[in-house]
C-alpha cells in the first residue's frame, strides 16, 4: 500500500483516497462524524470533492470498508503524531550486565550491589554474572554463594528471573525490577 523509495515512505501513499478505494461500496462518515450509509464509492468520491476534502478508507477490511471524509494531510499528520505519543509511552527494558570473579572482596561486592540497586530503581533488568578462571572452576560453590546472598539482599527491590544458570565457566542470575 504504501509506496517505497530509498527507504522513504510517501505519506500520500499511507491510506487508500479517493479513487483508489477498491471496493464498490464503501460506508461514508460525513467530516463532522455523522453517519452518511451506505453508497457507491463514486457517489461518495463526489460528495467529498463537493466540500474540497478528501474520501479516506479509515477501515478497510470491514463489510463493507468504512471510509471518512476529512482533510488527508491533517488526518495522516494526525496519526502520526499518535503514534509518536504511544511511542513515547512505551516502557523501554534494557538488560544490564555485571561481572565479578569469584574472588572479589566483600567491600567490592557491596559496591556492585549498589550498582545494582541503582539499575533496578531505574526499571532496567540486572544480569549478575560470577565468571571463573583456571583452578577457580573447582569451586563453582563460590559462585552459588555469591548469586544467592545477592538474591537476598536484593529481594526487596528484585524478582529472579530464571533461577541460577551456568554457562561453561560463567554462573549468572537475572534481576527484574519489582513493580
Amino acid at each position: 500500500m504504501a509506496r517505497y523509495d530509498n527507504k522513504r515512505v510517501y505519506k500520500q501513499d499511507l491510506y487508500c483516497r479517493n479513487q483508489n478505494i477498491r471496493a464498490a461500496e464503501v460506508r461514508v462518515i460525513d467530516s463532522d462524524g455523522t453517519m452518511l450509509g451506505i453508497m457507491p464509492t463514486a457517489k461518495a468520491v463526489t460528495l467529498a470533492k463537493e466540500q474540497e476534502l478528501d474520501l479516506v478508507e479509515i477501515s478497510p477490511n470491514a463489510q463493507p470498508p468504512v471510509c471518512k471524509i476529512l482533510d488527508y494531510n491533517r488526518y495522516v499528520y494526525e496519526q502520526g503524531k499518535k503514534a509518536a505519543e504511544a511511542k513515547k509511552k512505551q516502557a523501554k527494558v534494557t538488560l544490564k550486565e555485571l561481572r565479578i570473579k569469584s574472588r572479589i572482596a566483600p567491600h567490592d561486592l557491596d559496591v556492585k550491589i549498589r550498582q545494582i540497586e541503582g539499575f533496578l530503581r531505574k526499571k532496567d533488568q540486572v544480569r549478575f554474572v560470577v565468571v571463573f578462571h583456571g583452578r577457580e572452576n573447582q569451586h563453582k560453590d563460590i559462585g552459588i554463594q555469591i548469586l544467592n546472598d545477592t538474591a537476598k539482599r536484593l529481594e526487596e527491590l528484585a524478582n529472579v528471573d530464571g533461577g541460577l544458570v551456568q554457562m561453561g565457566n560463567r554462573m549468572s542470575m537475572t534481576f527484574v525490577p519489582k513493580n
